[in-house]
């Protein structure tokens, strides 16, 4: 009997209507990925889009997954493109949630999409079946299906394209989530780093409550936790609570704020 892989913790609490909190560690390192995994969030996000090691440096990619899977932490890698071969390469390497960015047709996701399912929509997938790391190198099994099963496929909506395409997105047959981007979404609409602009604002509501209204869990950003309970209660099942470096940040600028000397 070959290993069986264990089931995706995001995957099923998002399914099961849950709120998945996680953090971004923008250091890149296996070590917090492994001690986030212990202080309890559902997720750890890579974001390759920003920074990070080469998407296509597989051992890079694969040390970060091997502290998540030491502390049951679910990785959620953000690629830095939309290419089919990006995604199959990710999801070989043993990826199982990631999501896609600066997308803007629904054609595109849905490309994305069909190249990490082995079966999709009643017709055959895109991905190609080896024997690679996601397989414990053949040992794995039911591998197909729990592969299909077990795989999230997101999608950022960042561009003003997106949000105009947003109801065909949301369409998109085994789309995990749509992660709204307010910063890059300020950009596109032509007021950078603008959040409060009232058409950044009513971009992301119409992203909110097309997604909520579909059925498609949707994903933001936490500004503060206040900002994080509201957007909970109001319908976002993935959100992001900050960043290793923000972590810091605080805490350090606290300690140096609190000190007495000269």
């Amino acid at each position: 009997m070959g290993p069986s892989p264990a089931t995706n913790g995001l995957r099923q609490r998002l399914e099961d209507g849950g709120v998945a909190l996680g953090i971004l560690d923008n250091t890149y390192s296996p070590t917090l990925v492994e001690f986030y995994g212990d202080l309890g969030v559902d997720y750890v996000w890579i974001d390759l889009e920003h920074g990070g090691p080469d998407p296509w440096d597989a051992t890079s990619v694969e040390n970060l997954l091997r502290a998540a899977e030491r502390s049951g932490v679910e990785l959620l890698v953000r690629l830095p493109d939309t290419d089919p071969t990006l995604v199959r390469k990710a999801l070989d390497v043993g990826v199982r949630s990631l999501f896609l960015p600066r997308v803007e047709t629904a054609t595109e996701v849905e490309a994305a999409v069909r190249s990490a399912r082995f079966r999709y929509d009643g017709d055959p997938g895109d991905r190609g079946l080896a024997a690679p790391r996601a397989r414990r190198w053949g040992l794995a099994e039911d591998y197909v299906e729990q592969e299909d099963t077990e795989t999230l496929v997101g999608t950022t909506v960042e561009t003003a394209a997106a949000v105009e395409n947003i109801d065909a997105i949301l369409d998109v047959s085994d789309l995990g989530f749509v992660f709204i981007g307010p910063l890059d979404l300020s950009v596109s609409l032509g007021h950078p780093g603008e959040l409060d602009h009232p058409e950044v604002v009513d971009a992301v509501e119409t992203v909110r409550a097309a997604a909520v209204e579909a059925g498609v869990p949707v994903g933001g950003l936490g500004f503060g936790m206040d900002d994080v309970n509201e957007k909970a209660a109001n319908g976002y099942q993935l959100l992001n609570l900050g960043s290793t470096t923000g972590a810091l940040q605080r805490t350090l600028t606290g300690w140096l704020d609190s000190y007495d000397g000269t």
